[in-house]
């Protein structure tokens, strides 16, 4: 193989982002069906308050 195709810059694919997701970052992991489940029972957590305490 040449060089020139190992060295080859990738597509400019959604303004880059294809290129950001591939670095490994540190952090915590967390899949987004646990932060959409999450998101969901606080906004019924929030529903069920405001039916079972009326603000008068």
């Amino acid at each position: 193989m040449s060089s020139k195709k190992k060295n080859a810059p990738l597509p400019a694919s959604s303004a880059g982002l294809l290129r950001f997701f591939e670095d490994e970052t540190k952090g915590i992991k967390v899949k987004p069906e646990y932060v959409l489940a999450a998101a969901g029972a606080m906004i019924g957590v929030s529903i069920a308050i405001r039916v079972i305490f009326p603000a008068g």
